[in-house]
């Protein structure tokens, strides 16, 4: 027997005579393939194009399972050529090479390796086999040699390279060919070059070697298995990578922000309701319209995009800034000043209370109102006042005294409880706690609450929640948990929806050519929160909504932008190309509406034709005669609540009923006590408590009444 035959007899009859107990429980092909999970998951659009890769797992980096056909040929051939030459002819363990390396031992020559790629597998299967800090002893050695021996009877060589490539790590936390490949080429690996794949084969022996080990390591290769690649190459390639970090990128990253809310486990793939051709759309138009802003002071923007009807989700841009430096908050569930966009809300409550009409006429000029902390003084946009105008021109064109006014009309509390209808949820406090400011947006809202409640416009005034998931897909989270409802009289919702699309009624403060006229009916209303640090525009057509956010997440102010040159130039961009050949029609008028034509006695305003709530619509919007104007409480404003200051002596503090006009057969009527004719301002010392206040005729006609309340402790 030669020198050689003797060790391989040996080592072959020790493998066969292990204990049974020692056998390894062989997994399927399909089981290894089914049970591997990349470090990822991955966020779909509805027709299942990936727009998301999110990293769960943060042990490992590894991607989705490649196929062998789906790797680069060279790095097949790179990889064998450098672990195994002749893995296609042994059985699993590579007899030769085996005495090869137990014959120079025996010699006392340098340790050679003998492990073959279906060794190396198992080793990877089972953590059993895997190298310690210390080497195998022989025992582990010859049931790692058996297990192997039994893969190859129950797999193909197909198979075993096919999991081997997809198993082995490389450098550092990278695993597989596909992460390997993507972090040093940002490449798939099918698409990798000879000299590529040989440097990847090269790296795997001693994945932190200097480069210098790896680049004689890889012309060895090259060189052992007949490759065209020379050593020059591969010097060039291997000093332009290896002092690198080894960090793959993510190949798809269009929604970041809703993928680290909706994905929950490495491996998983979630359909959701995203269109990614409109998602790429938003986010290009949101980062162009903000490198246009560069130099104003505006890094941030996020832009939502919803289907009307079903109120799926189709563009979900939580942070567009190219200059953000906090591009990780999510700028659509960001609690903002909402600025004019609550006002379509306020006016649509109060024409369902036919407390007014789009021609009904509000007063913008000056105004000073009570409140707990002072006089509220509001302003315009403009920094003009308007006078006179209707309803119409003050939605329209955004004027805030008249919104006020409105706001005194319907009540603060009523206001608040409708914006909660609406779905604003955000909105949590009692209407004492933002007072007459609620009218102009002095409360925080998310840019997902400002779309749905104007999708609720859209929607004749039917509520539901907005869906991240379509109808059809398999467990989906939101079907059927909340029912949709009525929270404004289509009537109102259609007046409301007529007046945002006016381009005339908007001319007063924007004029006739603005950003916020498409090539289409549609109806839309930007907002500014104080001092110009929050921008919106949300607007929608028949079948879209679309609302738009800049300005900055640590709250600092903008420079010289407002609603108009900030959101609404990608507002428009956005809703243009959402209809590139599809029509917006407007809506049809439902029932319970008329239509007239109208004059102003004096011209206040051209004549037009406008709509009515039935049983509000007139043919002449006359002013009323101060003479024949029925009384009301001008002051105290109902719901305003009133703080007595401890530091000022009670008779010293004192609320000032009064009336318009001033009648000398009107009286006050205080929680159902006279206390003065209503002829002249009333001074009346405060007691805390809740209070009503009516104003009475002689014939005891009740023309007006407010509640209002008192805090504070008197001495």
């Amino acid at each position: 027997m030669s020198p050689a035959s003797s060790p391989m007899a040996w080592v072959f009859l020790l493998i066969f005579l292990l204990e049974p107990d020692l056998a390894w429980a062989l997994p399927s092909f399909q089981e290894v393939k089914a049970a591997w999970l990349p470090s990822e998951a991955f966020l779909l659009d509805r027709e299942g194009k990936l727009v998301q890769e999110l990293r769960l797992d943060f042990k490992v980096r590894r991607l989705s399972w490649t196929n062998l056909d789906e790797m680069s040929p060279a790095l097949i051939e790179a990889i064998v050529a450098a672990e195994d030459r002749r893995f296609q002819r042994h059985p699993g363990v590579d007899w030769r090479a085996l005495v090869a390396a137990v014959w120079g031992r025996l010699l006392g020559r340098p340790a050679r390796g003998a492990s073959t790629i279906t060794m190396q597998l198992v080793a990877l299967l089972d953590p059993r086999f895997a190298p310690g800090k210390g080497r195998r002893d022989v025992r582990q050695k010859l049931e790692q040699m058996r297990a192997a021996l039994e893969l190859e009877t129950r797999w193909s060589k197909g198979e075993i390279l096919e999991a081997y490539l997809n198993r082995v790590g490389f450098r550092g936390e990278l695993q597989g060919a596909a992460a390997a490949a993507r972090a040093f080429f940002d490449k798939r690996p099918q698409g990798l070059s000879e000299a590529e794949a040989v440097l990847l084969a090269a790296v795997l022996p001693s994945p932190n070697a200097e480069p210098k080990r790896i680049i004689a390591r890889a012309c060895a290769i090259t060189k052992a298995g007949g490759m065209r690649t020379d050593c020059a190459a591969l010097r060039r390639l291997a000093l332009a990578v290896l002092d690198r970090p080894a960090r793959p990128d993510f190949a798809v990253e269009l929604a970041p922000h809703l993928a680290r809310r909706l994905l929950k486990s490495p491996g998983e793939s979630l359909r959701t309701s995203l269109d990614e051709g409109v998602q790429r759309l938003v986010l290009n138009a949101l980062e162009q319209q903000l490198r246009g802003l560069n130099g104003r002071n505006v890094r941030d923007g996020a832009a939502l995009v919803v289907d009307n009807a079903s109120g799926e989700v189709l563009a979900y841009v939580a942070s567009g800034g190219p200059f953000s430096r906090a591009a990780k908050v999510d700028g659509i569930r960001a609690r903002r000043q909402a600025g004019s966009t609550l006002k379509p809300l306020l006016y649509g409550l109060a024409l369902e209370k036919r407390y007014l009409t789009a021609a009904s006429i509000l007063d913008d000029t000056p105004i000073k109102l009570e409140t707990t902390s002072g006089l509220y003084i509001p302003q315009n946009y403009d920094r003009d006042f308007k006078g006179l105008v209707s309803v119409r021109t003050a939605l329209a064109s955004s004027l805030n005294i008249p919104a006020v006014r409105a706001l005194i009309l319907l009540g603060v509390d009523r206001f608040r409880d409708g914006l909660r209808d609406f779905g604003y949820l955000s909105i949590s406090q009692p209407g004492e706690y933002y007072g007459f400011s609620l009218s102009l947006g002095s409360a925080e809202v998310s840019l997902l609450e400002q779309v749905n409640a104007y999708r609720t416009l859209a929607n004749g005034g039917i509520f539901s929640p907005l869906r991240f998931f379509t109808a059809q897909a398999e467990n989906c989270p939101e079907c059927g948990k909340e029912p949709t409802r009525r929270v404004l009289s289509e009537a109102a919702a259609f007046i409301v929806s007529d007046i945002l699309s006016d381009r005339t009624g908007r001319a007063v403060t924007f004029g006739l050519s603005n950003p916020l006229a498409t090539r289409f009916w549609s109806a839309v209303k930007t907002g500014t929160s104080k001092d110009m640090r929050d921008n919106w525009c949300i607007g929608y057509s028949s079948r879209y909504t679309v609302g738009v956010w800049v300005g900055n997440f640590e709250g600092d102010s903008m420079r010289d932008v407002s609603g108009i040159s900030g959101a609404a130039p990608a507002w428009l961009e956005i809703m243009n190309a959402l209809h590139p050949t599809q029509a917006s029609d407007s809506p049809n008028p439902p029932a319970g509406v008329v239509r007239r034509d109208i004059r102003f006695e004096p011209g206040l305003e051209p004549a037009r034709s406008e709509w009515f709530i039935q049983g509000t619509e007139t043919e002449i919007v006359r002013l009323a005669d101060t003479k024949t104007q029925l009384p009301r409480i001008d002051s105290p404003a109902n719901g305003v609540v009133i703080a007595l200051d401890p530091d000022i002596p009670p008779r010293n503090q004192a609320v000032f009923f009064t009336a318009r006009p001033p009648r000398s057969d009107t009286s006050f009527v205080l929680d159902g006590k006279t206390v003065a004719a209503a002829v002249n301002s009333h001074k009346w010392r405060p007691r805390p408590g809740a209070h009503q206040l009516a104003l009475v005729g002689r014939n005891g006609k009740v023309y007006d009444q407010v509640a209002f309340s008192v805090r504070g402790l008197t001495r």
